[in-house]
């Protein structure tokens, strides 16, 4: 912020403008709420303007922004240097001018605080806002400031009015030093820790299919990547092309986050990056979408070079259309859940960096991709078959590898917790003849990154690469999450990623894990079905009949 006047100044004459200019040199005692003299001038320069007339005052009394509106709207300037911690306020206060019409009965005349102001003190965490209204014998004032809220819904601000400044003193220290403690009794009550709180909103339309089921996923994407969910917000309604749910709505939302202690927004749905902006300059909590998300998580669990550098690429392409002046938004798009991956870059310098990183990443690439060929065709020449597991996420996958193999792959009750193919010799017992005194067969068996419904697009070439190998495989063993209500759903989403990388001839094993979890007539539903056999990888259940299935298909 500088020595300039926000807001309305258009058609005022110099001399107005100077009048403005000089509650920049006026000063109030850092006890007082406001001082006299000052809250006079303010008024009397807004009634001489017909123009409300507000100021930001600090803990130390200095008048830090002057603001000037309308007769009835009043915009608050970007407060960015500003910054706030959880459960902390603005330490500034705003004091403005009630230009609303007069009540008939002018003795009863009290100063307004309107409900947009209300908003602001909740969203912007003002220390207090202060409304003056000059009367023919006195200045009426108001002041409000928050009360804790909790969780439950209700007003989070408390109101005192007066009829003349002149004979109330209030003590601002005093006023400051309860209303601190009280929030700060609020948010350790709420008991968010240290972990990163956040809201999960879903607007759907009409089309929208499954609402629930998405947003459960959404919980489980939170939950991945170490966030702590606060609460959960739904609405159905046609998608708004610039707020995604409706202005009015969303300064709903983000008040209820103040309220609750959480740090970020996270949308159930691919932000566009209109309206990613839009929402940022709404709010200083930081906004994310699905596709943010995942792209974080993928981005803390890849660990081969290859990983990290299609990750890394995925990110800098979904970042570059979002790269814009800072309005708000910017400084809060990298770092962090959404955003670990590539550093946060000027935007002079940005395009042109990130356009060069992505020209380096993607030849890094092509050479991990020759070395990855040179690997499948010594493969080849040793005749090994190639099986590979795939499935939804957090389906079971790398335990079931992991059993079959001996080896011990990651496993996490958590999504994506694979990211990086794992490749293990498998040793099939056979009843058959073979060339060699050993009973079996010897197979490469490969565990790959779980699959999702809207992956993000930037994150497809990422995905198919790492699923390169599918198309060298002679069996793929579709691992089901049988325990899942949703099993059907997710098998479904599955065989349609399989049909867009034109997969879906290569033979396919369905493999219902988790078996011991499932009810039996849900189990012979799903037989009925989705077919397959049914397994558990964590009570090694049905594990011959799977060695007896994938030796009849390998050697057909």
């Amino acid at each position: 912020m500088g020595q300039e006047i926000s807001g309305n100044t258009k058609g005022l004459s110099p001399s107005e403008l100077k009048a403005v200019e000089r509650l920049f040199r006026r000063s109030v005692d850092p006890d007082e709420l406001i001082g006299l003299d000052v809250a006079r001038e303010m008024c009397e320069v807004a009634e001489k303007l017909s123009r409300r007339v507000a100021v930001l005052i600090d803990r130390q009394g200095k008048i830090v922004e002057v603001i000037l509106g309308t007769k009835e709207i009043l915009y608050i300037p970007d407060l960015g240097r500003y910054r706030l911690g959880r459960g902390r306020l603005r330490t500034l206060r705003l004091v403005f001018t009630d230009l609303s019409k007069p009540e008939p009965d002018t003795s009863l005349q009290e100063a307004k605080i309107p409900f947009d102001i209300y908003g602001d003190l909740e969203r912007l965490r003002f220390d207090a806002v202060v409304s003056l209204r000059l009367m023919p014998n006195r200045l009426a004032f108001s002041y409000a400031y928050l009360i804790p809220a909790g969780r439950e819904e209700g007003a989070g601000t408390k109101t005192e009015s007066y009829r003349d400044l002149a004979n109330v003193t209030i003590s601002f220290k005093d006023l400051i030093g309860t209303v601190e403690s009280s929030l700060a009794a609020e948010v350790t009550q709420l008991d968010i820790g240290d972990t990163i709180g956040a809201m999960l909103v879903g607007v759907y339309d009409s089309s929208s299919i499954d609402p629930e089921t998405s947003m459960a996923e959404l919980k489980e994407l939170a939950r991945t990547a170490g966030v702590t969910v606060v609460d959960v917000v739904t609405q159905k309604r046609k998608i708004d092309p610039k707020t995604f749910m409706g202005s009015g709505k969303l300064q709903e939302l983000v008040i209820r986050c103040i309220r609750m202690g959480a740090d970020m927004l996270i949308f159930d749905a691919e932000l566009k990056p209109s309206q990613w902006r839009s929402i940022t300059n709404s709010t200083e909590l930081k906004v994310i979408d699905r596709s943010m998300l995942i792209l974080d998580i993928f981005g803390q669990r890849a660990k081969s070079a290859d990983g990290r550098l299609q990750v890394e690429l995925a990110q800098l392409r979904y970042n570059l259309p979002r790269l814009v002046e800072r309005d708000g938004g910017l400084s809060r798009l990298s770092g962090g859940i959404g955003g670990r991956g590539p550093g946060e870059t000027k935007l002079e310098v940005g395009r042109r960096r990130i356009r060069d990183r992505i020209t380096e990443i993607e030849k890094k690439i092509g050479k991990v991709r020759e070395a990855r060929d040179f690997r499948r065709t010594r493969r080849r020449e040793n005749q090994l078959q190639l099986l590979s597991i795939v499935g939804y996420t957090n389906a079971g996958k790398s335990t079931l590898f992991n059993l079959l193999t001996g080896s011990d792959v990651l496993v996490e009750n958590k999504l994506f917790a694979t990211l990086d193919t794992s490749q293990r010799r498998l040793f099939i017992p056979t009843k058959k003849e073979t060339t060699s005194n050993v009973p079996g067969m010897t197979v490469i068996l490969s565990d790959t990154v779980g699959f999702i419904r809207q992956l993000p697009k930037e994150l497809e070439n990422a995905f198919r690469a790492t699923l390169e190998e599918l198309y060298d495989a002679s069996l793929l063993i579709h691992v089901v999450d049988a325990s899942d209500p949703d099993a059907e759903g997710k098998y479904d989403a599955v065989r349609k990623i399989l049909e867009t990388m034109e997969l879906v001839d290569t033979t396919e094993l369905v493999v219902l894990n988790k078996i011991d979890l499932v009810a039996p007539d849900r189990l012979e539903s799903l037989y009925l079905s989705l077919g397959g056999i049914g397994v558990s990888a964590t009570k090694r259940l049905g594990i011959t009949e799977l060695f007896n299935r994938v030796e009849t298909l390998v050697t057909e």
